[in-house]
């Protein structure tokens, strides 16, 4: 039986950290070795970061961009552990220096770690391509009340499948806000639309509208422990992985 993928949790105090943390003391192809969150904090267990990437082969990151950024750098200039980076919301620089570290670590980066809102994106990719751009593109997402970028990377993530599907950029075709006078919609153009309140663990769902019919691809997620049931199989998948930057769909074979 192969040795236990020793698993360090960055964000050990947020939501998805204490969610990880059940996770992995649960699987036994896991052993969780290390806890840690931000500079500073301390008790229920926690380490300083230096000490918990002494002892991992992975870190399961959910915190914040600039935190994850700083993260993959502290890897990188070490040369290990390897990362699973669950964060979203990254601005163009913060994308750039974590691929810049991937040359040196493996990472896995998504924005999303649910195998169903995995298949969601292959299945947009595929309709965007068949419908093309006579059906319009809108994506929905909901979230509970604390969460703090928008749209989430999830909706993002599917917004790069449609566009892929299209063979298009999505920055170049995306609109993320409407307000006022807007105009007739540019044919061709991928919308956002984003619900906060509540504690909605997270819903979303695209809609290809073309004239005289809609098709609609949804998930709903229950709670998180789908989000660490992923995030546990990229980080059994990227343990032994060379550097480079991957995400679920290498992780599920799917790339």
């Amino acid at each position: 039986m192969p040795h236990p993928v020793k698993i360090a949790i960055a964000g050990a105090l947020g939501r998805m950290g204490r969610q990880m943390a059940l996770a992995a003391e649960a699987d036994p192809r896991l052993q969780l070795v290390a806890r840690f969150h931000r500079p500073g904090s301390a008790g229920e267990g926690l380490v300083q970061r230096d000490e918990a990437l002494a002892l991992a082969d992975v870190v399961i990151d959910f915190t914040t961009p600039a935190a994850s950024v700083d993260l993959a750098k502290a890897c990188a200039a070490r040369g290990g552990p390897a990362l699973v980076i669950g964060s979203t919301g990254f601005e163009p620089a913060e994308l750039a220096a974590i691929a810049t570290a991937s040359k040196s670590v493996a990472i896995v980066r998504s924005g999303s770690y649910s195998l169903g809102l995995n298949m969601l994106t292959g299945l947009v990719e595929q309709a965007a391509r068949a419908l093309g751009p006579d059906a319009d593109i809108e994506i929905l997402e909901a979230h509970h009340r604390s969460k703090v970028d928008a749209p989430s990377g999830t909706a993002l993530m599917l917004g790069e499948a449609a566009a892929r599907g299209r063979g298009v950029i999505l920055d170049d075709v995306a609109k993320r806000t409407r307000d006022g006078v807007t105009g007739p919609r540019p044919v061709g153009e991928i919308g956002f639309a984003v619900l906060r309140g509540g504690s909605i663990v997270g819903e979303h769902s695209v809609s290809l509208l073309a004239e005289g019919e809609t098709l609609t691809l949804s998930h709903s997620a229950g709670d998180r422990s789908m989000f660490a049931r992923g995030a546990i199989a990229a980080a059994l998948w990227v343990a032994r992985r060379p550097p480079g930057e991957y995400d679920m769909r290498d992780v599920l074979g799917f790339a």
